[in-house]
């Protein structure tokens, strides 16, 4: 791609801020509306100078926060303008494009790229969305296709390693370590982890020790807190609470103060050691130290429902709620969950009606499911019906459709409790073109339903 008479496109910004605004911008698009090319066009219109580093952070933002189809948008804006992309842009592109138009468009967008973007970053873009996809066929024949061309690294080894384990065949990882090692390719913190949690697949806890070993011996400075989260997640996995514990201690000692993240992972950590006074000793430690923000939240939310901490729940909830820049509905549905959980419904739906309110708009048919099964377990069938009218004025029919627990508690109410009335309920979902045959699937309701058709069509 060549880069003309695009000067005007590769001036610095002024300052940080005009930075953090265009990428606001772009992250809040689902939320506001509008496009990612009408927003960086607006952009420029209004003056403010955009260059190509820009434009990659926001793409580098998104796909962190998994917001794909925006971040292709931002690389189809680039290359529409005649951006000069560099070998790792063609990568990052044909991963989007794996994202969010499947493997198919992917493979079609390396094979239709030019002889010099087919590079060792293409080709193990290409091989990672194999194996992300488990075509393990394609991805075999991919990989050695590199091996012929001298492209093979690390990161492919990793990428067959991680597809073994997704295939749930461990056993296959050591020996692709051993190739590794003897084509004198240097191993990686990443590779590690993945042959630490072969050997735990196989219940083989002194092979995973053994591989600690052999990393603090061999690559010492590739050992970091990702490195005693992984073996603490093992530990967990196995009830050994207490190694696992004294592998959290060990990510304490080598976390950074900035490393929001290392802390979400302590929390969660330590949740699934059932150790709620450490879950709470983390928290005060990092509302201390950084600005908590939704995620963080979040995970403590998460942390505390593992640990049935009721009334910390709400509390915490209560405490983003009072200050929180951006609604976050995922805290929503926890706070929620709990309530229905502890069978206080008004309080439930007060939060729910306080949610819509402060978001004013949206789909909630998630949490109004939630509210359904709830309804629908406590035989008050009035509750579950306006949740799922409600869904309806919330979004189109034909984009909702009832979840399989939620069509399994609607099955066990009027099994249980009013056979008769499922013709109401089957002509709610028929007026709106929705599928009702998993009704059928009870041979109580079926019989009704058949009955009642036979007096419709009589009359």
């Amino acid at each position: 791609m060549n880069y003309n008479g695009g000067k005007w496109l590769i001036r610095r910004l002024s300052t940080e801020a005009k930075k953090l605004s265009l990428y606001r911008q772009l992250s809040a698009l689902e939320m506001t509306g509008g496009t990612v090319s009408q927003t960086l066009n607006q952009y420029v219109l209004e003056g403010k100078s955009l260059q190509k580093e820009e434009l990659e952070r926001c793409v580098r933002q998104l796909r962190k926060y998994r917001k794909f189809q925006h971040a292709l948008e931002i690389m189809e804006w680039m290359e529409l303008r005649k951006v000069n992309f560099a070998s790792d842009n063609y990568a990052i592109y044909l991963d989007l494009v794996s994202k969010t138009k499947g493997l198919d468009a992917a493979e079609n967008y390396f094979n239709d790229l030019p002889p010099e973007a087919k590079n060792k970053y293409t080709y193990g873009a290409l091989l990672n969305c194999y194996c992300k996809n488990l075509v393990t066929d394609k991805a075999l024949a991919h990989f050695e296709k590199m091996d012929e061309l001298g492209f093979v690294t690390n990161l492919a080894f990793n990428n067959l390693m991680s597809l073994y384990m997704r295939l749930d065949q461990p056993e296959k990882v050591p020996h692709l370590v051993d190739d590794l090692k003897q084509r004198k390719i240097p191993m990686a913190a990443f590779t590690y982890h993945i042959w630490m949690n072969s050997y735990a697949s196989l219940n083989d806890l002194d092979g995973v020790e053994r591989v600690y070993e052999e990393m603090k011996r061999e690559d010492g400075e590739e050992i970091s807190w990702l490195t005693y989260n992984n073996l603490a997640a093992i530990y967990v996995k196995t009830k050994d609470f207490e190694k696992a514990e004294s592998m959290l201690m060990m990510v304490e000692q080598e976390v950074k103060p900035q490393q929001r993240e290392t802390y979400h992972f302590l929390l969660s950590q330590y949740a699934s050691t059932s150790n709620l006074a450490e879950v709470y000793r983390v928290w005060n430690s990092l509302k201390s130290i950084l600005p908590v923000t939704n995620m963080s939240y979040l995970t403590m939310l998460h942390s505390l429902r593992r640990l049935n901490d009721f009334e910390g729940i709400i509390k915490c909830f209560k405490e983003w709620e009072s200050n929180c820049g951006s609604y976050d509905m995922r805290l929503v549905s926890i706070a929620i969950g709990a309530y229905l959980s502890h069978n206080l419904h008004e309080e439930a739906e007060l939060v729910f009606k306080e949610a819509i309110r402060k978001r004013n708009n949206g789909t909630f048919f998630k949490i109004r499911e939630m509210f359904m099964i709830y309804y629908l377990k406590n035989s008050q069938l009035d509750g579950a019906l306006s949740h799922l009218e409600a869904v309806f004025s919330d979004v189109e029919g034909e984009k909702w459709r009832p979840s399989p627990e939620v069509a399994s508690a609607f099955l066990k109410y009027y099994e249980e409790t009013d056979v008769d009335g499922v013709e109401e309920i089957s002509k709610i979902l028929k007026s709106h073109n929705l599928d009702y045959s998993w009704f059928k699937s009870s041979p109580v309701i079926n019989e009704t339903l058949e009955e009642g058709s036979q007096v419709n069509h009589a009359l």
